[in-house]
């Protein structure tokens, strides 16, 4: 039994499509996390910033014995 010429070059086709289509997919996936990473970041950056206010206002305060 031959395999057809045509078919063969119709699924690669249909192949190439798809892999475009999951390339593309990939490229949206990794814009939203770099987003993401650098809210993370962000959201760190601003914890770390409380965090400081904090024991700068805690070891200014007289401490109660």
């Amino acid at each position: 039994m031959a395999i057809d010429l045509e078919v063969l070059k119709s699924e690669r086709d249909k192949l190439k499509d798809g892999l475009r289509e999951v390339e593309g997919e990939l490229r949206k996936l990794e814009a939203q996390l770099k987003v993401l990473r650098q809210r993370e970041i962000q959201t760190k950056r601003e914890i770390e910033a409380v965090s400081t206010l904090i024991d700068i206002k805690d070891s200014r305060e007289p401490k109660a014995d």
